[in-house]
């Protein structure tokens, strides 16, 4: 058995540190991308999450008509099922699923950083949203937002995208 034990910590050790210069390299990578400057100024957005989300999305700027189209390949946008008197909205089971992970990480990190996003997150949870719910509309938020801000070549506003958030008092 501690053959077998020192053998696994040999392996874990290996996979770690091929972790860590796969993680220098993506890094690399993604900072000397133009749109990265943008990303980067998204709360949550700074290190290897910044370069999954954009990973995931691309570089065409042109790939997305719409925000609508970004937030449902991620799976943020609100699926609406209507049959005569009954509607009933759900959420995307079907979108890109790495993408639809980062956004959660990105939704849930910037709750302590942006206080729109906390504003939002609050908001919907006292409108009745669950967990994921209220963190599936912040993602989204932030989806539209990237979106954007990547068409008009502008960086994030805390103003701009939360006009109505009211910051917390200390």
């Amino acid at each position: 058995m501690g053959i077998r034990t020192l053998s696994l910590l040999s392996e874990l050790d290996n996979a770690c540190q091929v972790n860590e210069r796969l993680e220098v390299l993506a890094l690399d990578a993604f900072s000397r991308h133009p749109h990265s400057a943008v990303y980067r100024t998204f709360p949550g957005l700074k290190s290897v999450l910044g370069a999954r989300v954009f990973a995931e999305i691309g570089d065409d700027p042109d790939r997305f008509t719409n925000a609508r189209a970004l937030r449902s390949y991620a799976g943020t946008a609100p699926l609406t099922w209507a049959s005569g008197d009954t509607q009933v909205v759900t959420h995307r089971r079907v979108a890109n699923r790495r993408l639809k992970v980062a956004v959660h990480s990105w939704a849930f990190t910037s709750l302590n950083r942006s206080p729109g996003c906390r504003a939002l997150y609050d908001r919907r949870r006292e409108h009745g949203d669950r967990y994921a719910a209220a963190l599936r509309h912040v993602g989204g938020r932030l989806l539209a937002g990237l979106h954007h801000c990547i068409q008009t070549g502008t960086v994030f506003s805390e103003t701009a995208m939360f006009p109505h958030a009211t910051t917390p008092t200390q």
